[in-house]
């Protein structure tokens, strides 16, 4: 028996590993965690059949013949590794570092050893299929307007008294060490919900107040909210006048924005608006939970910020039972940052535009997936040659997913590291296969970025060759004889506890390290801003060139912004809603899991369904200018009558290779990469696209 932390998504609960003879036969939560106590969801506790399903990669793969052709070789690990290396090296050398890129996943294990590795490489070229569509703005926000991330504080003696769920439905998607088990309880336990959602999801269901906000449009809801809260002088005066900087200038910049304004962009009425601003400035302590769906606009850095001012305006930072700042009690891991030779900095793709994803102020600087991508198809600035992805199916999980597949085929070299074949493993030149989570080894502290808890992820089984992603980085950079490559990740998960005065060994003993949380930290030293403040007015964003102050703009696929293509697309479309049994485009392949989802879904409203001549169950086709995809249709009352909500990361690994009907159902076919982008992150256009539907006629 092992006590671990699952990590079957980037979630976190506390889980008791039973092994026989070297398999995982039985998996249980952990009651000894202090974040979920005991529960565990669906997937984490179907782990085994995962972790011992007959189709996983047990050995490395080689191509043979032409790319897609679905032929492979078994090789060992040694002639992987040094014809991986061999060829890495000779790109490089013709063609330098930047010709190199890497891609992974969303918030696994490995992330920021990924990030270390091309950092060594001398690449600066890596992305991750979120960044500036998930996260990092929030991230990033929370840091130039807190001085640090925030979370919700669950686990103190202090209950919440209110919950805001912002384009976010944690009951179904409860990432980070935000898990959905202590949204649950906090909500049973008498906190008053507010859901910002098209769709009445789970979460929404159990909150007092549903706010059905046009996609693409929050940003809007947020500025009307910030107008009612200072205009009806709710907000919290001491902790404004004393530790926010710019109020004056906020509120003369907010007049304009008045619920009746945002009622017509948003589509929400405005008695409700000014119901859901009262009730959240009010009800106190609060929590403002935000979701991906917020940044997956070209107006994501002002969206994120005219939420993130919510909480200051309320009072609602680092206090009891509100959002808190992290305590970060371990060590930044070391990305090797400084490794990164001169002038790199400058060839990373898009950081000269995009100066919050890629450049020097970035939180974790990266390249621009659009061009990134295009830089493969076309060579220009220059040609990406070579693609090292670590665990990620990326023509399912990038944005128009018919022009990925035409840039992965220009490459020259591809390498995926993966549990099952996939799409976009089908398409490598190498496939590696890789450990699961009862396979691997990491420190995490949790929620991810505030750090709060400490964790050990352990090893407790094994499965054919499998590797965790980390050792085959560690080794591909000894051969690569790369700046650091003699320090494993063992050795930085010690440097990671150093601060805490224990190794990854005793730490495994003590399963988690959880000190009292610090509340009001910033009474101290003040808030980690230039102005020692909560900078309601950014004066970083306006050294940078950016606004200083949160805005509105109408999304540049939209019913507003594009009448001529409303005429044949008369709906909005959102991607991105989960499932339980799956998290993004995995485990589809595990039968108990799939019993339970059989088929790729369309959430359609009964009057526009009937429409269109449409019923429960039936086929239908969702069409976009990028393309078209059929799923089943699942008729609700539940999400806007305008909205169609179209589920992600869907492709059929039962169905043939290599393609394995990606392109039959896949929410990527239809997504938006192209410009206009946020001026900040890069961010193109995921939701609140256009769209339209039809029956399927078999």
């Amino acid at each position: 028996m092992f006590k671990s932390v699952c990590r079957i998504c980037h979630g976190g609960c506390g889980a008791i590993l039973h092994v026989k003879d070297g398999r995982v036969i039985k998996v249980t939560g952990n009651p000894e965690s202090p974040l979920s106590k005991g529960w565990m969801c669906v997937t984490g506790l179907h782990t085994p059949e995962i972790a011992n399903h007959p189709d996983r990669l047990k050995e490395p793969l080689k191509r043979k013949g032409e790319r897609s052709g679905g032929e492979w070789e078994k090789i060992s690990w040694e002639q992987a590794l040094d014809e991986i290396a061999s060829r890495v090296d000779a790109i490089r050398k013709e063609s330098g570092a930047e010709s190199v890129a890497l891609g992974q996943g969303t918030g696994r294990h490995h992330y920021m050893h990924t990030v270390r590795f091309a950092n060594a490489l001398g690449t600066p070229n890596w992305y991750e299929p979120g960044l500036a569509q998930c996260f990092i703005p929030r991230i990033t926000v929370s840091n130039l307007t807190y001085g640090g991330f925030v979370v919700g504080d669950y686990y103190g003696v202090t209950p919440p008294q209110c919950i805001l769920f912002w384009g976010h439905n944690p009951l179904v998607s409860g990432p980070d060490g935000e898990l959905s088990i202590v949204v649950k309880r906090a909500l049973n336990k008498g906190a008053v919900g507010i859901a910002v959602d098209p769709r009445r999801s789970e979460t929404a269901k159990k909150c007092s107040l549903w706010l059905p906000v046009r996609p693409g449009t929050d940003a809007a809801l947020a500025l009307a909210m910030i107008n009612v809260i200072i205009s009806e002088e709710i907000y919290d005066k001491d902790f404004v006048r004393q530790w926010t900087f710019g109020f004056e200038e906020l509120k003369k910049h907010i007049v304009p924005f008045t619920p009746e304004w945002a009622e017509a962009i948003t589509q929400v009425p405005s008695g409700d608006i000014v119901k859901a601003a009262r009730m959240y400035a009010v009800n106190k302590p609060a929590i403002l939970e935000w979701g991906l769906g917020l940044e997956q606009s070209p107006n994501s850095l002002q969206t994120v910020r005219s939420i993130a001012i919510l909480r200051a305006l309320t009072g609602n930072i680092d206090i009891p039972g509100a959002d808190i700042l992290g305590m970060n009690i371990i060590k930044g891991y070391p990305t090797l940052k400084d490794k990164l030779p001169e002038g790199m900095l400058k060839k990373r793709l898009g950081a000269e535009n995009f100066k919050l994803l890629g450049g020097w102020r970035a939180f974790m600087p990266s390249a621009h997936i659009p061009t990134l991508f295009k830089a493969m198809r076309t060579g220009e600035p220059y040609r990406i040659r070579a693609l090292l992805i670590f665990g990620n199916n990326t023509l399912t999980t990038v944005a128009n997913s018919k022009e990925v597949y035409e840039s992965l085929k220009k490459l020259d070299l591809m390498v995926v590291t993966d549990l099952f074949m996939t799409p976009t493993a089908a398409m490598a030149d190498y496939v590696l296969p890789v450990a699961f989570w009862t396979e691997a080894e990491q420190v995490i502290g949790y929620p991810l970025v505030a750090e709060n808890v400490v964790m050990a992820q352990v090893q407790a089984s094994e499965t054919g060759k499998c590797r965790q992603d980390e050792w085959i980085m560690d080794e591909l950079s000894q051969r690569l004889k790369l700046p650091d490559s003699e320090k494993t990740f063992k050795d930085v998960m010690d440097y990671q506890l150093s601060s805490l005065g224990i190794t990854y060994r005793e730490l495994i003993e003590k399963v988690y390290i959880y000190p009292p949380h610090e509340y009001k930290k910033y009474g101290k030293n003040g808030f980690r801003t230039p102005s020692k403040k909560v900078e309601l007015y950014c004066s970083q964003l306006k050294k940078m060139g950016y606004d200083p102050l949160p805005s509105y703009k109408e999304p540049p696929e939209s019913p507003l912004q594009s009448p001529e293509l409303l005429a044949e697309y008369p709906y909005v479309l959102t991607t991105g809603s989960r499932r339980l049994e799956f998290f993004h485009s995995e485990h589809r392949q595990i039968k108990s899991l799939r019993n339970r989802r059989p088929d790729p879904q369309v959430e359609i409203h009964p009057d526009t369904a009937a429409r269109h001549g449409i019923k429960h169950g039936d086929r239908v086709t969702v069409s976009s200018p990028r393309g078209s995809i059929c799923l089943k249709a699942l008729l609700t009352e539940d999400i806007r009558p305008d909205v169609i909500n179209v589920e992600h990361g869907w492709w059929f690994p039962e169905k043939p290779g290599p393609d394995y009907g990606v392109w039959e159902s896949n929410a990527n076919v239809l997504t938006n990469n192209a410009p206009p982008y946020d001026p900040a992150f890069g961010t193109y256009q995921l939701r609140g696209l256009l769209c339209k539907i039809e029956k399927t006629e078999l």
